[in-house]
């Protein structure tokens, strides 16, 4: 019998989903914590060697199994399973294989688990996200991705270190596809309440001058690729991200994250996923807030949504 409380159950076994495992446990997110994959043995050897910490985390239960069943009664589902990103890959061409994956194994797993909220952070995750909402049938609010959740993190990262400051004192999001077309916000990211486009340099530093912020995009654009030469795929910081968003609906939070859902009408950008500064919670994602954007900001998400829709075409969506 599993334990009374929030279940997080992650579909795929592989880097990232045993990540989002690990750090779910040491973060405390939910008293039961699944796995599913379609290889049993590395399914039940995951289960097996994360039950041998439990003694140093938050009270909690794993399980695992091949069976959609493990995933009745979740909260929340993550879905990470799909083709592996391999060096020089554009996320985009991981689509075909990976939609055709989720058109048999979603069904079933939403069956198991009708009112979870589900997180979809399989690549390419803007796309994957929306061909989910048309296999599943489901709202918009309940199903959404990852999106630039962890991009961002990138970008507050490079930018407190280029500034001197703390991570956790800025504040800047990366907007529109999870992949080569993202743009960063620059005209409302701030630091310390200090409009970024305004903000003097500390003894010492750099100015963050046009050259340096395009410096820093690109480098935020160019990580996946980095990480994915040097050692086969990125799971720690998506691992992360990931547990972050499924607290944030676990936890009722209303935190403000750029999960990749569905938009009807942002400034005339309808029937494509991507991602904005959106409340999540336990209802899962809310209306994307009224952010300000530039004209080249919003070209870029523009850019963004077409990059999208055509895959999504490509596709039959």
């Amino acid at each position: 019998m599993e334990p009374v409380g929030s279940k997080l159950s992650i579909i795929g076994a592989g880097a990232v989903g045993t990540s989002i495992a690990y750090a779910a446990l040491i973060r405390g997110v939910a008293r039961t914590v699944a796995l599913m994959d379609v290889n049993e043995s590395k399914v039940d050897a995951e289960v097996l060697d994360l039950s041998h910490g439990l003694e140093y985390v938050s009270r909690a239960h794993v399980i695992g199994g091949t069976d959609p069943s493990v995933c009745a009664g979740s909260d929340v589902v993550i879905f990470t399973a799909g083709a592996k990103q391999k060096p020089g890959q554009s996320r985009l061409e991981l689509a075909e294989a990976t939609v055709e994956l989720m058109r048999k194994a979603l069904p079933p797993i939403v069956e198991a688990a009708p009112d979870a909220r589900f997180v979809m952070v399989t690549n390419p995750v803007d796309v994957i996200t929306y061909a989910a909402l048309k296999i599943t049938g489901l709202p918009p609010n309940q199903l959404f991705g990852s999106g630039t959740v962890l991009d961002s993190s990138r970008l507050r990262f490079l930018l407190s270190e280029h500034c001197g400051v703390a991570v956790q004192n800025v504040h800047a999001y990366i907007a529109g596809e999870h992949g080569d077309t993202e743009i960063p916000l620059w005209s409302s990211a701030t630091i310390g309440g200090v409009p970024l486009l305004d903000w003097e340099p500390l003894e010492g530093r750099m100015l963050l001058d046009a050259a340096s912020r395009d410096r820093i995009h690109q480098e935020v654009v160019g990580s996946a690729y980095r990480i994915i030469q040097g050692k086969g795929a990125t799971n720690y910081a998506i691992g992360l991200a990931s547990t972050r968003i499924a607290e944030a609906i676990l936890n009722d939070e209303h935190r403000v994250l750029p999960v990749s859902s569905l938009h009807t009408d942002f400034h005339g950008i309808s029937d494509v996923c991507l991602s904005l500064p959106s409340p999540v919670d336990r209802r899962g994602v809310g209306p994307t807030l009224p952010i300000a954007v530039s004209a080249d900001e919003l070209a870029g998400l523009r850019a963004s949504a077409a990059t999208l829709q055509a895959m999504q075409r490509r596709f039959g969506f």
